[in-house]
């Protein structure tokens, strides 16, 4: 069953800890691809200083600012995307980021998009995962609460651990929030 809006308009702690053990899934012309999601991390918007909405609505986030479910795809590096979806109340822009997936089905499909065949490194990352599943800037503002190219279906229970999130050094206010989740001894996990 897809995920349906009401389940993001919850607080992002709350989204990014339930998302863990659910099914991202993205329908490709080469086939459909799916991992179950191992790995996130939530973004408080106006009151986190590592989230990219923290200062305000701008042409780059304005998709958190509206409907919740949406994706929110960015680039960083200058070349690899990360996919969020947007959560939160109303007229917060709040988002999880999907940081890890452990790989499902499409599995060849997954190791030609990323040039390798070790499994436990597929999706064990944003970059690596939106590589692997073909997740582009195209997808940025795509309603993921209904079927189509890219969604979330429930998936299996799993024993979820928090931590802190990884790369925002950079915030002084929130970067020691446990605000990252992981399922518990999964070794599709990203290495902070």
């Amino acid at each position: 069953m897809i995920l349906g809006e009401d389940f993001y308009r919850r607080d992002a702690i709350e989204v990014a800890q339930e998302l863990i053990g659910c099914r991202l899934v993205r329908e490709t012309a080469g086939g459909k691809i799916s991992g179950i999601i191992v790995e996130t991390e939530a973004y408080k918007g106006r009151i986190d200083d590592a989230a990219h909405s923290y200062k305000g609505k701008t042409e780059r986030v304005k998709v958190l600012f509206g409907e919740k479910g949406r994706a929110y795809v960015y680039l960083i590096y200058g070349m690899y995307c990360c996919l969020n979806v947007s959560a939160g109340p109303e007229g917060e822009p709040e988002c999880v980021l999907i940081r890890a997936l452990e790989p499902e089905a499409g599995i060849k499909l997954m190791e030609q998009n990323r040039r390798t065949d070790k499994r436990k490194n597929l999706c064990s990352g944003p970059g690596k995962l939106c590589m692997a599943m073909g997740i582009t800037r195209e997808q940025n503002g795509a309603d993921m609460t209904v079927p189509g190219k890219l969604y979330i279906e429930t998936g299996r229970g799993a024993d979820v651990h928090a931590s802190k999130r990884i790369g925002i050094d950079y915030a002084e206010k929130c970067r020691d929030k446990l605000w990252r989740f992981t399922e518990m001894d999964s070794i599709y996990v990203s290495k902070p």
